[in-house]
């Protein structure tokens, strides 16, 4: 059976996790670290009511 195709990105990938093991345990630790946070309701609705509608044209003066 001939051996299929594989890009070399997918060569790159294969190679790069064989000599570093440890790689995906730590780019999981690093998602975890800046995006799966828990999010409170009443922290979001308390930014919502603290914003401040932005004028059409910011840098026009009020005089």
């Amino acid at each position: 059976m001939a051996k299929s195709y594989e890009s070399d990105i997918t060569q790159f990938l294969r190679n790069l996790k064989q000599e570093r093991p440890h790689l995906e345990a730590e780019q999981k630790k690093g998602r975890a670290r800046l995006w799966d946070k828990s999010i409170d309701p009443e922290l979001v609705e308390g930014f919502k009511a603290a914003t401040v509608p932005q004028k059409p044209y910011v840098y026009q003066t009020d005089h």
